[in-house]
């Protein structure tokens, strides 16, 4: 059956003014995710990834590593949702990023303080209504799937797709396959690894999840993120 490879991207700027970058950390996790991807035989048929510079700079050196003269086509539906939306209708003083980042230093563990700021913004999002927001959690799950489908919907017999993206969207791909429904994503986008390979395969009956979150490729590194 045709294979679709979800990959979340490598690890990006976390605490920077440009975040939408990959670190040096990330560089590394993406060359070996690529030769990772060459020693599994990967070939892909198509390669897609979102529009983020993190989704590009990941494609771009996996693809280098992995040996593969392949050029990544754009699905803007597999970007990420706006965090910096969804931290601003938690808390608009965030909006300055001065009185966030000032906050955070006062607890004495900024990175800590931030990862439960933001999962309470996040549950936040997910559980309401979605009135607030530019996007809601519901229009994004949608979106996320249906970028996924359409990929799917292009590949024949034997085939495969790599796919760069966000945790978030995988999250919400594996919810739906899973449940049914968008109840996973609250306990499955919090976990999922940088250059984290989820398998799905598709079939008569639809799309059915093989693998989530694998990342044995970076067993016995000290190269494992997920942020």
């Amino acid at each position: 059956m045709p294979a679709i490879y979800l990959i979340r991207h490598a690890q990006a700027s976390f605490g920077r003014s440009d975040y939408d970058r990959l670190s040096p950390q990330g560089e590394q996790q993406s060359a070996v995710l690529g030769k990772a991807l060459a020693d599994r035989g990967i070939k892909p048929t198509l390669v897609i990834r979102g529009a983020m510079r993190r989704h590009a700079q990941t494609a771009e050196i996996a693809l280098t590593a992995a040996g593969l003269d392949a050029t990544a086509e754009v699905d803007e539906g597999l970007n990420e949702f706006d965090h910096d939306q969804v931290i601003v209708a938690y808390k608009p003083a965030y909006k300055r990023r001065a009185v966030l980042l000032a906050d955070l230093a006062r607890t004495g563990n900024p990175q800590r303080a931030f990862q439960e700021m933001f999962s309470a913004a996040t549950q936040r999002w997910a559980e309401g209504d979605g009135t607030e927001y530019p996007e809601s959690f519901q229009s994004f799950c949608q979106r996320s799937e249906a970028a996924v489908r359409r990929t799917a919907a292009r590949l024949g017999k034997g085939e495969s797709a790599i796919v760069f993206t966000s945790g978030g969207p995988i999250a919400a791909v594996t919810s739906r396959l899973l449940a049914g429904t968008d109840d996973l994503w609250l306990k499955l986008n919090p976990v999922t690894v940088n250059t984290a390979i989820t398998k799905l395969t598709s079939g008569h009956s639809g799309l059915t999840l093989i693998s989530y979150n694998e990342h044995s490729h970076l067993d016995g590194t000290e190269l494992l993120s997920y942020r």
